[in-house]
């Protein structure tokens, strides 16, 4: 898979811009601030729909306009398929797949796979569960595009059962009695209980196949030197197992305990968006003990990790490298050019051309504020 042509109106910095792309490696050259990331940015949204950098659309869109597009051509298998995003902040994004309209956007997911690292990435080391969780859960939609119905239906669940929550508990606070109708909590658990066990056994499956992946592209990456390891953390306890029904039921035992301490608080206590992901160098947990150079590893250990997977599932995704050499020794520079030399589409942002490693010097684009242009070959 590699992307062919990207095209942005009203995105970000670019007022309009037309990339050819080639596969291989291509480096996008300029100072920090003229938009290079920008560029890499809008294809993780045609991805993901999301933003590796905001939580919401409103930045991405260019100061005085309405709206945003993305157009993208993508090559897979020998057949081209373009697809189109319109960004309209606080309102309902529209997508076109070949140039047909799709009822919803996520109906897109899929048809271009990705994988970018960038300096953002040390929060998943470092950051909040949340930073983990949105991690695996795009890598779940990556591999199986349906996984972003599971993980809206959840999202929307939670929403409407907070909703009632929080009115319980207001009511509560201000002389109310707990007696109020509280009737359509229990459906709402049931939903929760089902939507949430596909998510959940979604995420232990990917978790199961992705430690391998892990271990060995930090090895790589740093060269021995210590083991990395990861694990589901559920708060519904350990030696969980992918079996829905099994975890639907247990789901609803833990609503049933908790019950009274979420009318109390006025929130849900229970489901996976409370989880996280644990990792692990040696006996010891990253977050808290690893160095700077050792939780750099580990997030990229984790990118490349996503990308051997989609690989080993026969997905051929693109690569992106954010900006990552400046922050890489001389070592780990080469090893992680060793390592993906051999990429599809290697896509690699950077300030300085020398931090770039000699393997990865392929194509080369200038980058100056709302432009982009492909150097001459040497």
């Amino acid at each position: 898979m590699y992307v062919r042509r990207v095209e942005l109106i009203n995105f970000r910095s670019y007022e309009r811009v037309e990339v050819d792309l080639d596969p291989g490696p291509s480096v996008l050259v300029g100072r920090n601030g003229v938009g290079k990331t920008n560029l890499v940015e809008a294809l993780g949204y045609v991805a993901t729909l999301d933003s590796h950098r905001v939580a919401t659309d409103v930045p991405l869109v260019r100061a005085g306009a309405a709206s945003a597009v993305v157009r993208c051509a993508i090559v897979h298998d020998g057949r081209e398929l373009l697809v189109e995003l319109e960004i309209v902040p606080g309102r309902a994004n529209r997508a076109r797949l070949g140039r047909s309209p799709v009822r919803r956007p996520r109906e897109i997911l899929g048809a271009l796979r990705m994988v970018l690292f960038a300096p953002e990435d040390l929060e998943l080391v470092r950051g909040d569960p949340d930073q983990r969780r949105r991690y695996l859960d795009d890598l779940l939609v990556a591999r199986l595009p349906r996984f972003a119905g599971v993980r809206a239906d959840y999202d929307r669940v939670v929403k409407q059962r907070n909703a009632l929550l929080r009115t319980a508990y207001l009511s509560r606070k201000v002389g109310g009695t707990r007696s109020q109708d509280m009737s359509t909590l229990a459906v709402w658990d049931t939903h929760l209980a089902r939507h949430g066990a596909e998510l959940l056994a979604g995420r232990l499956e990917l978790v199961a196949a992705l430690g391998p992946h892990v271990a060995k592209a930090y090895d790589a990456v740093a060269a021995g030197r210590g083991a990395a390891a990861i694990a589901y953390a559920a708060r519904l306890g350990d030696g969980l197992t992918p079996d829905r029904p099994a975890l639907e039921q247990a789901l609803l035992d833990r609503l049933a305990e908790r019950r009274v301490a979420e009318i109390e608080r006025g929130t849900t206590l229970v489901g996976p968006h409370r989880d996280d992901l644990a990792l692990t160098l040696g006996d010891l947990p990253v977050k808290g003990y690893a160095s700077h150079g050792e939780s750099w590893s580990v997030a990229l250990a984790l990118r490349l990790a996503a990308y051997d997977l989609l690989r080993a599932d026969g997905i051929e995704p693109v690569l992106v490298l954010d900006d990552v050499f400046a922050e890489l020794d001389t070592g780990r520079r080469e090893r992680l050019a060793e390592l993906v030399s051999g990429s599809a589409q290697l896509l690699v942002t950077c300030a300085v051309p020398e931090d770039v490693p000699a393997a990865l010097r392929g194509a080369r684009y200038d980058v100056t504020p709302g432009e982009v242009h492909r150097a001459p070959a040497a």
